[in-house]
């Protein structure tokens, strides 16, 4: 399995206050990673110097084998942050549609495309409301759709199931496993302990630095209840 991500020794400052530290961290092609993390560990931080939306202070981030930020890889990713990007005015519809063109999708390849992340999402009888009338978990799943709506192979996602109700995101896990087995890397931070046992590995991040990475299972069996939280009490890291 070849390393799509690879990061070495990455810092990242604001000003003189270090909000990552000495990370390193390898993801392999067609892998669903994990990033948890309390508020304000750097999580976030850390998938948007993969994305390329910002720079880290030391080390060095490969996404494809190009340091990152570098736009010609930016085709093969797709990125949903926290905070939604839409444009409220218009409707889901043209939301999908002017997304899909930036990506060079168009005509009936386009409007299919649409119907299918719109479904994946439950918005197929809602494409045609204007935004402004979503509630914020619709919000979040038309997020989710654009991301995916041009099949990256990088698939980033900071949080995409807040908010969602549970039979959705069992849906949306589902696509999830099927991008991965045709060959997508999907990493993905949680709060929902139940999300991150999907994942293959998962990194713990606390206050900037990497206190555990390992395969799920064995984050699991290392843990005094089974539970992967319990390692953030823990003053050992796993490697």
């Amino acid at each position: 399995m070849s390393d799509v991500v690879q990061i070495h020794q990455v810092d990242r400052l604001f000003g003189k206050k270090a909000v990552l530290k000495n990370i390193s961290i390898k993801i392999g092609e067609g892998e669903i990673f994990g990033i948890l993390g309390p508020s304000g560990s750097g999580k976030t931080t850390l998938i948007k110097l993969i994305a390329g939306i910002d720079k880290c202070s030391n080390g060095e981030v490969l996404v494809y084998g190009k340091e990152m930020p570098n736009f010609s890889v930016l085709s093969s990713i797709g990125y949903m942050g926290q905070s939604d990007a839409l444009y409220t005015d218009l409707t889901g519809f043209d939301n999908l549609s002017f997304f899909g063109a930036l990506y060079n999708l168009k005509g009936e390849g386009l409007k299919t495309r649409i119907q299918n992340v719109a479904k994946i999402v439950g918005l197929e009888d809602s494409l045609n409301k204007h935004v402004n009338q979503y509630s914020g978990g619709m919000k979040k799943r038309l997020s989710l759709a654009i991301a995916i709506l041009h099949k990256p192979t990088l698939l980033i996602l900071d949080e995409p199931t807040v908010g969602i109700d549970p039979v959705l995101r069992k849906q949306i896990w589902k696509q999830f496993s099927e991008m991965k087995e045709q060959g997508t890397t999907i990493i993905i931070t949680t709060h929902i302990m139940e999300e991150a046992e999907k994942c293959e590995r998962i990194a713990l991040i606390r206050e900037g630095e990497l206190i555990a990475l390992d395969t799920t299972e064995n984050l699991i069996s290392i843990s005094e209840n089974g539970k992967i939280e319990d390692l953030y009490f823990k003053n050992e890291v796993s490697s």
